[in-house]
């Protein structure tokens, strides 16, 4: 098991909404919005690495509002 963490910058207004709409995808183990550089933090989980990236790829990227993403990679 793989576990990650992914932090957001969303366009104004949009943060909650991405934030809900994250809560509900299938990899995602929880998510907030939060203050700082960036708006939104998602933990996900996934069997490998290539299943974060498939997550972030296909569930995360084309959300509306969604605009730079940096993930993290737990290594413990």
């Amino acid at each position: 098991m793989v576990d990650a963490y992914t932090v957001i910058d969303t366009a104004t207004g949009t943060a909650e909404g991405v934030c809900r709409t994250l809560c509900d995808a299938e990899a995602v183990i929880d998510a907030h919005v939060i203050a700082g550089d960036f708006d939104v933090m998602v933990e996900i989980a996934g069997d490998d690495p290539h299943d974060i990236l498939e997550t972030i790829t296909d569930t995360v990227r084309p959300l509306e509002g969604v605009g730079t993403t940096r993930t993290y990679i737990c290594i413990d």
